[in-house]
């Protein structure tokens, strides 16, 4: 009888100290999807921001739901084909592509009467209902778009656009961010707010761009913001980010290795609370 006790007691021990598994689902773009695609960077780096978050809080663990190149509006209208499942936490780390494109970002009213896919705010209406759906119990995280700088695409250098440091269809990526800490306030949703609070702006998101003297034709290294004057022709001129130029990001616009250290830290910080 006195063995019994002491092995159901030891069996009780370690249930008690067995970590509880959290499911976490990570909704995003390209951002999000590199996570799983160092090749698609070149390479550049070595892991994205939910492989860091998980590494330092192993009881978590996630399903990359990240897709390239899609806007909020994008995952809204196909939010039923995703495959989302019931999890434990829900991050959303979208807006940058739609401040791209130049969807408009409409108004909080558009988000409380749930006024359908035609603004940000109606976007994201759509996916907060759709999470609350599968379990309206969960933590969701909201994340703001990182500021940019002039971003050039490794594999097709006609892929590229102008930074944040000036409007695009008559809006600034602020007013995005703005918008996901209004949803966040508004539902008291927890905000990563990386365009605020960060420390990545356009002065250390590369260290330089290379790109030819418009005088002398030769190339220069030009720091920000002197290299958002000067011309890039992606039909004639080498890549303007050589490795050397890589500071937060890579190619102006998605995270280095030092950036997404920085997106995990305060994901980390968040979840922690």
């Amino acid at each position: 009888m006195k063995k019994l006790i002491v092995f159901i007691s030891i069996c009780c021990l370690t249930t008690s100290f067995s970590p509880v598994q959290i499911e976490w689902i990570a909704l995003g773009d390209s951002i999000t999807y590199l996570n799983e695609h160092p090749e698609e960077a070149g390479n550049r780096i070595t892991k994205g921001y939910m492989t860091r978050v998980v590494e330092k809080l192993p009881e978590l663990t996630y399903i990359n739901k990240g897709y390239n190149g899609w806007t909020a509006g994008d995952i809204a209208k196909d939010i039923d084909q995703l495959d989302l499942t019931r999890a434990d936490v829900y991050s959303v780390f979208l807006g940058t592509n739609d401040w791209w494109r130049g969807r408009p970002v409409g108004t909080m009213k558009e988000y409380k009467d749930n006024s359908g896919n035609d603004t940000f705010f109606g976007s994201y209406r759509i996916i907060v209902n759709k999470l609350r759906s599968l379990n309206k119990e969960a933590r969701i995280i909201l994340i703001t778009p990182m500021q940019r700088a002039d971003f050039v695409n490794l594999g097709n250098m006609k892929n590229n656009a102008f930074g944040s440091y000036k409007d695009k269809n008559g809006q600034s990526l602020a007013l995005f961010a703005d918008a996901i800490v209004a949803i966040g306030n508004y539902e008291k949703f927890d905000v990563v707010d990386l365009y605020n609070q960060s420390g990545m702006v356009p002065g250390n998101l590369v260290k330089f761009k290379r790109l030819k003297d418009p005088q002398t034709g030769t190339y220069r290294n030009y720091s920000y913001p002197d290299f958002t004057v000067i011309p890039f022709n992606p039909e004639t001129d080498e890549y303007p980010y050589p490795p050397e130029a890589i500071d937060m990001t890579y190619d102006g616009l998605h995270p280095s290795d030092k950036g997404y250290e920085i997106i995990a830290k305060m994901i980390i910080d968040v979840i922690n609370k």
